[in-house]
């Protein structure tokens, strides 16, 4: 015991809040580190995610798992036709049109849901299989949070052999490595940012649907989190399935513990810690450097 709480409770959910954070930013991760482009709206797409997701069960009573699968398709056809519309304009703009133009577009996602749904926190209830707690053996865990553990495993895993073993993958990575390289070699770079931009989206869609339980849901969502989820990709490292894992997991841990024993003030360590981490490696600290 420390402090008299169980320090394996202290684990999962650290663990827990960390596989939400990973599965909204492992998409910001790779489409940044691929396409080069500052989106700041990333956030805004798990929120919309999450607001499918919520209301198909709470209004529609859609079960939890079509509701999943509704909110990633849906969000992924809207971010899809937002990076063939408005994105594709500014891959070649400054860094400051891009942060203007998706700072913007939050804002209009905010707006949106605002006046279509109401500034209302949404409801989250898992369903009945996934409430109560689990016996682990050593002890006694929220399902929930348990599953939560469960699904980020198997899409790390998912995305690392998507990666690592398909030739979607090995486009990806060569893209990230060298883009002009990759065109050269025929790889039809657009295509591959639309497929990656739209997946990306729906993963975060997916983080907003199942982090909704603890994280909360409203339209200021994107704002809210926003800063956490960028911190997950800048210590990770764009372009990185693995070590975007191993961000959120350290962030998420770091993060439960604080809020725990120091729930005034205590995010500021993260802030701080994030700025030394860079300071002493600007590319991320589980990015691996060109030798």
């Amino acid at each position: 015991m420390i402090f008299g709480v169980d320090v394996a409770s202290i684990l999962l959910g650290g663990l827990s809040a960390g596989m939400v954070l990973f599965i909204v930013s492992v998409g910001l991760s790779v489409t940044m580190g691929l396409m080069g482009f500052v989106n700041l709206a990333h956030g805004a797409f798990a929120m919309l995610g999450g607001y499918v997701i919520v209301l198909a069960m709470n209004r529609l009573g859609v079960g939890f798992v079509p509701a999943l699968m509704l909110g990633f398709v849906v969000t992924a056809a809207v971010s899809f036709v937002f990076e063939r519309l408005l994105y594709k304009r500014l891959y070649r703009a400054g860094e400051l049109d891009q942060v203007l133009f998706t700072i913007g577009l939050v804002f209009v996602f905010i707006a949106g849901l605002t006046i279509i749904v109401g500034p209302e926190t949404q409801p989250f209830t898992p369903p009945a299989a996934l409430r109560g707690q689990v016996d682990l053996g050593f002890t006694q865990y929220r399902a929930y949070s348990i599953f939560l553990i469960v699904v980020g495993i198997v899409i790390v895993v998912g995305l690392w052999l998507g990666f690592e073993r398909t030739r979607l993958g090995a486009q990806i990575r060569a893209t990230v490595d060298n883009r002009r390289m990759a065109e050269s070699l025929g790889i039809n770079v657009d295509r591959l940012f639309s497929i990656t931009f739209a997946f990306g989206s729906g993963m975060a869609a997916l983080g907003g649907g199942l982090g909704a339980e603890f994280l909360g849901l409203d339209p200021q969502y994107a704002l809210k989190y926003l800063v956490f989820f960028l911190i997950v990709v800048s210590v990770g490292g764009l372009g990185t399935v693995t070590g975007v894992f191993y961000a959120s997991i350290l962030i998420g841990v770091l993060d439960f513990v604080l809020k725990l024993y120091l729930p005034k003030g205590g995010t500021i360590f993260i802030f701080a810690l994030t700025i030394l981490l860079l300071l002493w490696r600007p590319q991320g600290l589980f990015k691996r450097t060109e030798t």
